[in-house]
């Protein structure tokens, strides 16, 4: 999950400052401070490399590349650019060469690492049930034979309020099915919100008692799942979503059509 990759990404980064300043220490050299511009500029680097590898996204709102909250760095060119920076400022001395050898063995820790927290596929629960806003209802298990993606939001939620906008615009252009299910609220404040921020009701699913929360084990809002044809779960997105994101998950979902 999201959270958990943040947190190794964290925890790395700072053990890779940490052997920047023991590095300087038994080597007389400024490893340390050129450490902290290693990290500033992979980092910047790894977000630009996630920006111009998924421009399309971007292009629609330039300014969510500024989201960097939102998750989405490219690991690899973010990695390159801190040991070129480590081997120009380092002038290959031997310290750079240590430098360089931590920041490339916790870069592939990461890479190791962060695949191991994402959650194995496991099947929606079973006899789970919403209704449209017209109250048709909609069995989860009925969609079965074709992926969709389902986000849970709720209208109190602030990063629910703000992506939404732009999940109901990919949702309506999408070739796979997105659903966004209301937790837990009633129909009439969930049509005043909509008509209040002029969204599409189309793919809006409700839940008045509450029961997508508990059956989907979901712990924080807004959360988006991914489904394959089969009903699993294939993917899980905890937190705000950006457009990139999404759109490269339905890819992933769209593969798995061919």
């Amino acid at each position: 999950m999201l959270v958990t990759e943040r947190l190794i990404a964290l925890v790395l980064i700072g053990a890779f400052l940490f052997l920047g300043g023991r590095i300087a220490q038994r080597t007389s050299t400024r490893a340390d401070t050129v450490a902290w511009r290693a990290v500033l500029i992979g980092l910047v680097t790894a977000r630009v490399g996630f920006v111009l590898a998924n421009l399309d996204a971007y292009r629609t709102e330039p300014l969510s590349a500024m989201a960097v909250w939102q998750g989405g760095f490219a690991l690899w060119p973010g990695v390159l650019a801190a040991l070129v920076t480590i081997f120009v400022m380092l002038r290959r001395r031997r310290s750079a060469f240590l430098l360089g050898g931590a920041a490339l063995g916790l870069a592939l820790a990461a890479s190791f690492l962060t695949p191991m927290t994402r959650p194995a596929p496991h099947p929606l629960p079973p006899d789970l049930v919403l209704s449209t806003l017209d109250g048709d209802t909609v069995a989860l298990d009925d969609l079965r034979g074709r992926p969709f993606v389902l986000n849970i939001w709720a209208t109190w939620c602030g990063p629910c309020r703000r992506e939404m906008p732009m999940v109901v615009d990919v949702a309506r252009d999408a070739t796979i099915p997105v659903y966004l299910a209301n937790a837990g609220e009633d129909l009439p404040r969930i049509r005043e919100y909509l008509e209040n921020e002029g969204l599409s009701g189309k793919r809006v699913l409700v839940d008045p008692q509450g029961q997508a929360i508990p059956a989907l084990d979901t712990r924080a809002l807004p959360t988006t799942l991914f489904i394959d044809g089969s009903g699993m779960i294939v993917s899980t997105h905890v937190g705000e979503i950006s457009r990139a994101e999404l759109a490269a998950q339905i890819k992933a979902l769209e593969r798995t059509l061919q």
